[in-house]
């Protein structure tokens, strides 16, 4: 499960509080024993990892940009402040059962291996809504990705970091249209699209599930008709998942 401990907003460690406190309850373990003093960390910035999006061009909205990076780098500091006064939630092994925090990690299970990303920005760059990280399975020389939450890729390095993997199956979340005007502006919505293109002519799936957020709006294939149209044109397999299963969406039922 995703670490408790750091790279969280405060909703992300509230819920994993109220998960361990429960899942610890069914083995007769009092939360509170378990937890220890945090350890002093220094964290560097995310923004370090993030070659490509900080050179976009973002014309008239560069100044704006800034700003929010300005700020989503106070925001970040605030953040790291307080997982250092956490108490710290530890991995842990129970009658058999073992809870590990995957991030950056790889495991090996028979013949499949599974590997971790580190953080990710859910959606833009400091993001409020916390970190999320992907997931590759790979499998007697076939790879799946799960990108979870990163909202399209809207980062153009997640892009990147999708294309070098070369999944043969890539589960792809789409941008969150129905917050078109809210939490999502024109600029990063052509951002996701964009990236989901080249993602689609330089990738090498053969599948590409893309769900998640997208299919929550009866527009959804009217907003990303880019995408759509060119997977059609590379002859590239890009489906929700409801029609992977032969069933339609219920937002265009």
């Amino acid at each position: 499960m995703k670490n408790p401990n750091e790279y969280i907003n405060e909703s992300q460690r509230s819920r994993a509080e109220k998960f361990f406190r429960e899942l610890l309850q069914r083995f007769k373990i009092n939360f509170e024993e378990v937890l220890s003093k945090n350890k002093e960390k220094k964290y560097s910035l995310p923004l370090n990892e993030l070659k490509i999006a900080l050179k976009r061009d973002y014309g008239d909205y560069a100044e704006r940009k800034k700003e929010i990076i300005e700020n989503g780098i106070k925001w970040f500091e605030k953040q790291t402040m307080k997982w250092k006064m956490y108490e710290k939630i530890p991995e842990l092994k129970i009658n058999g059962t073992e809870i590990k925090f995957p991030e950056g990690k790889k495991f090996r299970i028979g013949e499949t291996e599974l590997r971790f990303t580190k953080p990710l920005f859910h959606g833009i760059e400091f993001s409020k809504v916390g970190w999320v990280f992907a997931t590759i399975i790979e499998y007697k020389g076939k790879k799946i990705i799960h990108t979870s939450d990163i909202n399209g890729p809207i980062i153009e390095d997640y892009a990147e970091w999708i294309i070098k993997e070369k999944p043969d199956i890539l589960i792809l979340d789409g941008p969150p249209t129905y917050m078109l005007g809210y939490m999502l502006n024109k600029i990063n919505l052509n951002r996701a699209i964009e990236n989901a293109i080249k993602i689609i002519d330089e990738s090498e799936a053969k599948l590409i599930i893309y769900d998640h957020h997208l299919p929550r709006e009866r527009k959804f294939r009217e907003h990303t008709m880019q995408v759509w149209k060119f997977a059609k044109k590379k002859r590239v397999n890009l489906m929700t998942a409801s029609e992977y299963i032969g069933k339609k969406p219920v937002v265009e039922i």
